[in-house]
């Protein structure tokens, strides 16, 4: 997958909710609703057992939706999630090791960068799209305004401390193509099947109110 490729898949979704399974089905379902209201991709975290078996579930049950594998550290965890049926992969870091596999394989990758040295490396393996992450814990929007006068040719997606109140500010700067954000997939909200107020939610942040 070309490294532009990223930012067009990334750009239409505004926010890139991050799930972390509690349920297959209940995952399916809110994979669904998210889709049904207006968002084009999700994160898939394999935080817990039963990610791979929820991604390839969401995969089969709603093939329109772009599947991100989340929270993939290294090369086996890149493989199964690719087995499962993800569609790219988003990693909270970078190495060398994982950032080769991709390449190898030629697999969509978001690193995770903190530092202008892990963009650095990622851009030495072709890439041009990052995971800015902890995003608010780092610095937030000055700390992405500071990298963007030596990487002006860098997309990122803020994750980390993102809401409802913050992440339209985020989206206004020129070089964020995305945010990653949980507040509409809250496990409260998906464990009392709130499909309502997470449609609600979800509509909310594809809502462009001026940006």
């Amino acid at each position: 997958m070309q490294p532009s490729a990223m930012k067009s898949i990334l750009s239409p979704c505004r926010v890139l909710p991050v799930i972390t399974v509690l349920d297959v089905g209940q995952t399916v379902t809110l994979s669904r609703t998210l889709l049904d209201s207006g968002m084009p991709a999700v994160e898939i975290t394999l935080r817990t057992p039963a990610a791979l078996e929820a991604i390839a579930a969401v995969k089969a049950e709603v093939p329109e939706l772009q599947i991100a594998a989340g929270t993939v550290t290294n090369a086996a965890e890149l493989d199964a999630a690719m087995s499962a049926g993800a569609d790219f992969a988003v990693s909270p870091g970078s190495t060398p090791a994982l950032l080769g596999a991709a390449a190898e394989r030629g697999v969509g990758l978001v690193p995770g960068v903190a530092s202008p040295s892990e963009i650095m490396l990622g851009l030495d393996h072709g890439l041009d799209t990052f995971k800015l992450f902890p995003a608010t814990a780092l610095g937030g929007i000055p700390m992405l305004k500071a990298l963007g006068g030596p990487f002006p040719q860098v997309n990122f997606c803020p994750t980390g401390g993102l809401t409802p109140e913050n992440f339209r500010d985020y989206l206004a700067l020129p070089n964020v193509v995305c945010c990653g954000g949980s507040w509409m997939v809250a496990p409260a909200l998906v464990e009392a099947g709130d499909w309502k107020h997470i449609a609600a939610l979800a509509a909310d942040a594809m809502a462009l109110h001026g940006n």
